[in-house]
């Protein structure tokens, strides 16, 4: 063989070689990237090939799947009482993708996750049964908080203070998304998106608001914890009224004529009283506060239960006299109902804060567990005399002061009210807050729960946590413990 024949085959070779390195490249790498790739239709075709796996509360599906007419989609996700439960299931639509539960388990759900197959399907490509995700949500606690909430713009939590278990997850006005899950729906999609009520967000977990005077519960743990002061019964040192520090401004009370002079951590709570925790925040120092706040849960931006919740904020580089409206829970202090309810939960369970979480297991088809969240972290946040304290002054809260319609016969329940500013100075309809725990020791059942009212059409006069979301927890809570 000549010398050029010899170097033609050598260039030959090294062009097939280059050719399936090439091909090897493209079906193993890009081809995985195109099939992931969210907008192949392959990837749509096949996640709706066949029936979709199952939400499942307390033992019974809350969604179904419905065989589509014509098209190459075949099968459309159903739900079953989907205003219900859309703020716990999120929605899967064949045309706009999917969301919470849907969209973080949508692999399960479809029956394309890896976990599913046997080793022979994974060879082949064959497309496994589905799986399901099992739920914690108690349909009782879902439906009194659905209910109780009716046409007012809003949302509730409830959890198990003792496994961190939710119960109930509610977002008003609510959606069904029954009726955005195929590809012929964008009437109804358009009208939703253009709602200025916003349907489709998740008031519970994702629309984070001032808290009010729920968050002294925050800042009285901070107090007891530092030792400020050494119980919630020895006296402040709190001026009525008081001027907050480096300003003329004078901070009222709701109740002028309640006795918030020098008043206990347990008066103050009962009474609501804006002098003494915006007296005591700014003699904690920001620092202080934050640190406590963050213990519960505050300016955490990673808050998965497992559907992702939007970062409740405690602000820094304040001055003190922004540190003392952080006090009442104004400024910049944002939190949203899941985060006031991981407060009460914690503060019911001891001092203790177990992780919350709605699913509590994700099976295959035969019912083996692929994920579990029944053994999650758990985090002393407040010592055990700290957090009894504060469970007996919140009881003091709805016995004798501003959460009377929190009351459950037979149990204990303790709670805070808020009533938030809305609006620059105070401009719009205030929000009106309440965050509860309740305990019947006949049955060893507990409950903590979290209401928001953001507007209710009620007149601004008659805007209260007592009057608007308390009531809406006293019938979650009764439901749990029921």
């Amino acid at each position: 063989m000549n010398k050029t024949i010899r170097h033609a085959s050598v260039f030959s070779l090294l062009l097939v070689l280059a050719l399936l390195v090439r091909v090897t490249w493209v079906q193993a790498y890009e081809g995985r990237a195109l099939a992931d790739d969210e907008h192949n239709r392959r990837k749509v075709i096949a996640q709706y090939a066949q029936p979709l796996g199952d939400i499942v509360v307390a033992g019974s599906p809350v969604t179904g799947s419905k065989r589509t007419q014509g098209g190459d989609l075949s099968y459309k996700r159903t739900y079953t009482d989907g205003s219900l439960y859309s703020a716990v299931t999120g929605y899967s639509s064949q045309a706009y993708g999917a969301t919470q539960i849907e969209g973080i388990y949508s692999k399960v759900l479809d029956g394309t996750d890896d976990r599913l197959k046997n080793p022979v399907d994974a060879l082949t490509g064959k497309q496994q049964v589905p799986g399901e995700v099992l739920t914690t949500i108690d349909p009782e606690v879902q439906k009194a908080g659905y209910r109780a909430l009716g046409d007012t713009k809003g949302a509730a939590v409830a959890m198990d203070p003792k496994t961190g278990k939710i119960l109930g997850m509610v977002s008003t006005p609510s959606y069904d998304p029954s009726k955005i899950s195929g590809t012929t729906d964008g009437d109804t999609w358009r009208k939703l998106l253009a709602d200025q009520e916003k349907p489709l967000v998740n008031r519970a977990l994702r629309q984070p608001l001032p808290p009010g005077s729920t968050f002294k519960l925050v800042v009285a743990a901070a107090a007891l914890e530092d030792g400020l002061y050494g119980s919630a019964d020895e006296g402040t040192e709190s001026p009525n009224p008081y001027t907050l520090p480096g300003t003329s401004r004078v901070l009222e009370n709701e109740n002028t004529s309640a006795p918030c002079e020098n008043a206990t951590i347990r008066t103050a709570l009962q009474y609501s009283c804006n002098n003494v925790f915006a007296k005591m925040a700014a003699d904690l120092g920001q620092d202080k506060v934050k640190a406590m706040a963050e213990k519960f849960g505050f300016n955490d931006e990673e808050q998965d239960v497992p559907v992702r919740a939007s970062e409740s904020l405690y602000p820094s580089g304040m001055d003190n006299a922004q540190t003392a409206l952080t006090g009442i829970g104004q400024f910049d202090v944002t939190a949203t109902p899941m985060q006031m309810a991981m407060v009460s939960a914690a503060i019911a369970n001891d001092g203790v804060m177990e992780s919350p979480h709605m699913v509590s297991k994700v099976v295959d088809s035969d019912s083996n567990t692929l994920e579990s969240y029944e053994d999650e972290e758990s985090q002393r946040i407040v010592s055990s005399s700290t957090a009894e304290q504060l469970r007996s002054a919140m009881v003091t809260v709805v016995n004798e002061g501003t959460g009377s319609n929190a009351r459950i016969d037979g149990a204990e329940v303790g709670g805070k009210t808020g009533t938030a500013q809305h609006g620059e100075n105070n401009s719009k309809t205030p929000y009106a807050w309440f965050t509860s725990y309740a305990k019947d020791s006949s049955t060893g059942k507990e409950v903590a729960v979290a209401v928001i009212v953001e507007d209710s059409g009620a007149a601004r006069s008659e805007v209260s946590g007592n009057g608007l979301a308390a009531p809406i927890a006293q019938k979650m809570m009764a439901a749990a413990l029921g």
